[in-house]
């Protein structure tokens, strides 16, 4: 029998790790694999918070004892008790061999803490393979602990002429039916879908996954639990009719207004409000909102679905990790909206440049995945 190589064990504690995409949150999305005698005898991912973690369900979808086994997880196994008990323990007390694992958690609460107690335990251990691959999983579990925020993914439709909505502030819709189902993806793997309240003003959105547009075999289970929804409201305008606040889930109102009827009024609607400091221009200070979404309400990835202005000050403000911009083969004139507003750009040594990712089509349209580079 053939030998696999490691990194073959790994792909495959990554595969099991992505089934829980859409989720696991706020927690990170991990796979494990047990091998034994170069046989696949257990694995398992983590699939919903305050459910068994990844090594548990791998332990116990074993078919045979684990003792002398290599455990492959995408993931340092965490040390401490919390919803669910350590599983280093759980794998110390199987007799585990060897443990490879594809990053070091960066949660403060175990950042090579479980590594520790395994090798404590006379476990052979080895961290980073995959590693790269294993942090693509978790973009926003990593940014919430390691700074403090979330990831901020900004999904956009435009026009061929980079244009969002005409004049009137009329956008649906720019594109087709294949890239809504990917705008539903998006925000299905997303903690909070945020956006400004002029885009609520405009277009009255839901802000909600929808599983019957996802195409997606666990699309039942997905709905069940909405992403939080965040609407930037500096001074409360949000229309107390606004279909965001009948929908299932939580909105969360960002503001800086003191106006206490105001405030009463959105609330009894059926919104959270949360008063937060104001930037110069007497707006939201972002930056603050995205510490506040990380540290109280645990968001690890953030979409941003909203219009030129908001997008601009997000880009302006160095606070968009990613961006997913919908090309439609349309074309709406020079009066139509644009796709960012950034003020003071007057020479070209100013223009802010993109790295980017991937370009294909998406049903009769193109998805361009683009990073922002920041400045330095």
């Amino acid at each position: 029998m053939t030998t696999m190589i490691p990194e073959t064990w790994m792909a495959r504690a990554l595969v099991l790790a992505r089934r829980g995409l859409y989720s696991t949150d706020p927690n990170p999305r991990v796979g494990c694999v047990l091998i034994k005698n170069d046989r696949l005898i257990g694995e398992g991912w983590h699939q919903y918070a305050g459910e068994p973690h990844a090594e548990i369900n791998a332990l116990r979808h074993a078919d045979e004892d684990a003792r002398g086994a290599t455990a492959f997880v995408t993931l340092e196994p965490c040390s401490h008790q919390g919803r669910t008990g350590p599983c280093c323990q759980a794998l110390i007390e199987a007799g585990v061999a060897r443990v490879v694992i594809a990053m070091q958690d960066p949660n403060p609460l175990v950042a090579g803490r479980g590594i520790a107690l395994l090798e404590a335990a006379g476990i052979e251990v080895e961290v980073g393979l995959l590693e790269t691959q294993a942090r693509a999983l978790n973009p926003g579990f990593i940014a919430r602990m390691e700074r403090k925020r979330p990831f901020v993914r900004l999904k956009m439709a435009m026009s061929l002429d980079a244009r969002t909505a005409m004049a009137s502030g009329e956008s649906q819709w720019i594109t087709g039916p294949a890239a809504r189902t990917e705008v539903q993806r998006l925000r299905a793997r997303s903690s909070a879908v945020m956006t400004g309240v002029e885009s609520i003003i405009f277009d009255n959105s839901r802000l909600t996954v929808r599983p019957e547009q996802l195409n997606l075999d666990q699309d039942e289970t997905i709905g069940r639990h909405q992403p939080l929804r965040v609407v930037i409201d500096s001074h409360l305008r949000l229309p107390l009719a606004a279909a965001c606040l009948r929908e299932p889930g939580r909105t969360l109102i960002a503001t800086c207004s003191n106006d206490q009827a105001r405030r009463e009024a959105r609330e009894q609607a059926g919104a959270q409000v949360v008063v937060l400091a104001c930037e110069a221009q007497g707006r939201v200070d972002l930056q603050a909102l995205l510490e506040y979404l990380a540290d109280q309400e645990s968001c690890n990835e953030v979409l941003l679905e909203t219009g030129a202005t908001l997008a601009g000050a997000m880009l302006d403000a160095d606070l968009i990790d990613e961006m997913h911009l919908f090309v439609a083969p349309i074309l709406l004139g020079g009066e139509a909206r644009p796709l960012f507003a950034l003020p003071g750009l007057e020479r070209m040594a100013q223009q802010r440049a993109l790295q980017i990712d991937d370009i294909r089509a998406i049903g009769h349209d193109w998805r361009i995945i683009a990073r922002p580079k920041h400045r330095g």
